[in-house]
């Protein structure tokens, strides 16, 4: 079996409105040609259908689940209380696009992603949980990448160029940081 020829990672998230934070960790798998499945299941409007995804997950042999929520955030942990599955969580910061007042005030939850973060984190003891930080979607799906790794050996020097190109990138910014010197290069930089 390939990671490109059958879905080997789900991922999930609690409403549409996620999925403007949630495409980066597809985004990613697709990059590196590994095959996911995208749904949303609530947890808590509809939580039969939760269950039912998590017996479905097991069926068809998903070997990872990427789960987003915000705000109380229960998505992650409540798939990972049905499933021996690991889940990563991600938190996602809770956009208010429903408000009557599109004011900047209305946009954002309160507490900024933290209330999303802590929610999936403070999993209790034996019913373990892995975050990323609040809407970065993006390392769900390098981390889900890296647990496959572990299952195939062309994916682990994917993984590898990934982190090469990521080292040669950095060097070359800084190359060009001291050629140029500071004052140019953040004008350049941040226009």
């Amino acid at each position: 079996m390939k990671y490109s020829e059958k879905p080997l990672v789900g991922i999930i998230m609690g409403s549409s409105s996620d999925s403007r934070i949630m495409q980066a960790a597809a985004e990613i798998l697709d990059e590196y040609e590994i095959k996911h499945e995208d749904q949303i299941v609530s947890a808590h409007r509809t939580p039969a259908r939760l269950e039912e995804y998590a017996k479905h997950a097991e069926k068809i042999g998903l070997k990872i689940i990427i789960a987003g929520a915000g705000g109380a955030a229960h998505l992650p942990g409540m798939i990972a209380s049905h499933t021996t599955i690991p889940v990563i969580g991600v938190p996602i910061l809770v956009y208010n696009d429903k408000h009557p007042k599109k004011t900047d005030t209305a946009k954002f939850s309160a507490f900024g992603g933290l209330d999303s973060l802590l929610s999936i984190t403070e999993m209790p003891s034996g019913s373990p949980v892995v975050a990323v930080g609040v809407n970065k979607a993006g390392n769900a799906g390098i981390y889900a990448m890296k647990i496959l790794a572990n299952e195939f050996a062309d994916l682990k020097k994917k993984l590898k160029q990934h982190k090469l190109d990521q080292h040669n990138s950095v060097m070359k910014e800084s190359e060009k940081l001291k050629t140029e010197g500071l004052s140019k290069f953040a004008k350049k930089k941040f226009k």
